[in-house]
């Protein structure tokens, strides 16, 4: 019986950990490694890299733009608050 716990008990944290990797963007700003929630469960841009790109191209990637990477760059001192209500509104 122990043995059979130990094995779903880690079966469960595996479960966990890949649920938490399809529901999250990794996003790194700079050096800075951001959290920001998936608005659905997807690998596609689990992980992302804003150096080298403009604020155009990133804000162009509709399911980053959707959940949220508009804030993280305002929070990272990329763009003003104005900047990011021209783009949502260049988006809409």
């Amino acid at each position: 019986m122990p043995h059979r716990l130990k094995k779903l008990i880690i079966w469960a944290i595996i479960g966990v950990c890949g649920y938490f990797i399809l529901s999250t963007h990794f996003i790194f700003i700079g050096k800075d490694l951001r959290v920001l929630k998936k608005s659905r469960l997807t690998l596609e841009y689990t992980i992302f890299s804003t150096q080298g790109k403009s604020v155009e191209s990133i804000m162009n990637v509709e399911d980053l733009r959707k959940d949220g990477i508009g804030r993280l760059l305002v929070e990272a001192g990329k763009i003003t608050e104005d900047q990011l209500d021209v783009m949502i509104e260049k988006y809409r």
